[in-house]
């Protein structure tokens, strides 16, 4: 079933409280260094406001580890959300107590507040399966989220870099708030029907690029998309294991040997889900991970002393061609340590070769994190139909599952 939105409710003369991911990047001195998460924030903002709604907005910053620290205060986020809106948008010092509550009652039609951040508070991270098992610390995340509750009429998630975490004001508020109003936001909408409608019904061919250091990271998504697509393309250091469970030599490249059993088992699985898995036909290999190291491309064996750090040119030919033709794309992982040339140049093919099937009529979906870093990075994020704003959450989507932060919002009728 689908889920409501803020399309679907009035927000006339009611109290909002939106759930963002404001977790922006911040230079040394707190400035912002990227403001994309809170322009993807924006449709859903000036919804709420054009419909006559006062809003509350919170989010986390960092990893404050349940302490305050000024260096991850989401203060410069309320200053450039007073500029791209043209309002002037308050900023409580705190999320909870008498004064943030007095200012959250003081909101009229069309005025904006942000809370300060909820990590600052360890309840807002404290997780359901421990507050299980500890009534101290249930009673805590409890009370918290009760206080967040208690500020609205309507509970908005717009937050999908964190919906895959049951944090306190993900599930625990719109757990309180059961009898009012709890939808998603435009971007949640968004996220969905470009993660869950493509892979319950994509266009084929249907190809999925794999890369990212870790096996062990991606094997659910692996076993979740063998009997969904029509070829897996895997790169970066997670190929290496690959080749070593199927005997070949890797020399110093990075290897989780308690998966090799499960990588050779992914090999057969795939061949009886009649998915083809395309492994990368040579390396560009270093002795040190540095900054134009020196370097060679191998086609076979890698020689101790020596580990593979990005695809060869035949392979980004080889991978290129496999996404010529598709019709869906998903991509997730660079394909070496694109971080430090020369080491970047495979994970810059596939994000061309991504752009280029786009052109060509594919819908391409960018899984967040480092692939999303690279296809920004090289200017091509408006030749791809969609860039996930979430890395674990879109993942986690990728490996089949649910997650009740928005299971439990309202459904359309």
């Amino acid at each position: 079933m689908a889920k409501k939105t803020i399309a679907n409710i009035d927000v006339k003369g009611k109290k909002v409280l939106m759930r963002c991911d404001f977790n922006v990047p911040l230079d040394a001195d707190c400035n912002i260094t990227s403001d994309n998460r809170i322009v993807m924030a924006l449709p859903s903002i000036k919804a709420i406001l054009d419909g006559g709604g006062a809003l509350i907005l919170m989010s986390h910053l960092g990893r404050p580890k349940g302490q305050v620290n000024e260096k991850m205060s989401l203060a410069p986020v309320a200053k450039r959300l007073s500029e791209v809106l043209g309002i002037d948008v308050a900023f409580a010092k705190d999320c909870t107590g008498d004064d943030t509550k007095a200012k959250a009652a003081a909101l009229t039609a069309g005025q904006v507040l942000l809370l300060e951040n909820l990590r600052f508070y360890p309840q807002e991270t404290i997780k359901d399966k421990v507050a299980r098992e500890d009534a101290q610390l249930r009673q805590a995340k409890d009370a918290f989220a009760k206080e967040l509750a208690g500020m609205a009429d309507i509970y908005v998630c717009d937050a999908f870099g964190t919906a895959h975490r049951d944090n306190a004001s993900m599930y625990t508020v719109p757990y309180m708030m059961k009898g009012k109003p709890r939808v998603a936001g435009f971007l949640i909408e968004k996220e969905l029907k470009f993660l869950g409608a493509t892979l319950k019904n994509p266009e084929r061919p249907f190809v999925a690029i794999l890369g990212g250091a870790k096996v062990s990271d991606k094997i659910g998504v692996i076993e979740n998309l063998l009997d969904k697509v029509d070829s897996i393309v895997i790169g970066g250091a997670m190929a290496y294991t690959f080749f070593k469970a199927q005997g070949k030599e890797i020399g110093d490249s990075l290897c989780e040997n308690d998966f090799l059993d499960k990588a050779a088992q992914l090999l057969v699985d795939a061949k009886e889900a009649g998915c083809e898995v395309v492994l990368p036909t040579d390396s560009v290999v270093a002795q040190d991970i540095k900054e134009n190291a020196e370097n060679k491309v191998v086609a076979d064996n890698i020689e101790a002393g020596w580990k593979g750090l990005d695809i060869g040119p035949d392979s980004q030919t080889l991978f290129a061609g496999k996404l010529a033709g598709a019709k869906t794309v998903v991509w997730n992982g660079p394909m070496g340590v694109f971080e430090m040339a020369p080491f970047d140049a495979g994970t810059k093919a596939v994000a061309l070769a991504v752009a280029e099937a786009t052109t060509q009529g594919a819908r391409s979906i960018i899984g967040g994190g480092d692939s999303a870093s690279a296809i920004k990075k090289m200017g091509l994020a408006d030749q791809v139909s969609h860039i996930s704003t979430g890395g674990g959450a879109s993942l986690e989507l990728l490996e089949g599952k649910s997650f009740k932060c928005l299971e439990i919002l309202d459904e359309k009728e």
